[in-house]
């Protein structure tokens, strides 16, 4: 089993998807690594010699942020927009959406469960 940027790639998979499971790499990223160590992109990941993990992984970890650090710039982030009171950082603040969706009706990822309105419940 590879283990690259703390993250098992699952063995059955083809490279180009199992690296797609470390957050931060989608699939155009993983092809771009692939190409750029010589890596075939139909090998399956029980089948990556030694070698071809060891390019991997020090291209990822020159190149490319991911896993905890990606997760943490995200999160400061987010957390500057907050302390400086933008407005975007309100809506943050608030749980409402960030980039101008409505929310009068949808945006039920971002608020939650409905709330329950009393007075709707019929008695027998």
């Amino acid at each position: 089993m590879a283990r690259i940027a703390g993250v098992d790639l699952p063995k059955n998979e083809r490279v180009e998807i199992g690296l797609t499971r470390i957050f931060g790499i989608g699939k155009s990223l993983s092809r771009k690594i692939l190409t750029e160590t010589g890596v075939n992109m139909n090998t399956r990941v029980k089948d990556l010699t030694n070698e071809d993990v060891i390019k991997i992984r020090s291209v990822i970890e020159r190149d490319y942020r991911v896993e905890g650090d990606l997760r943490r710039d995200i999160s400061m982030a987010i957390k500057r927009l907050i302390d400086i009171g933008s407005y975007r950082g309100m809506r943050h603040r608030l749980g409402l959406p960030v980039r101008g969706q409505r929310t009068k009706t949808n945006a039920r990822t971002r608020k939650g469960p409905r709330k329950a309105v009393m007075g709707k419940k019929k008695e027998a």
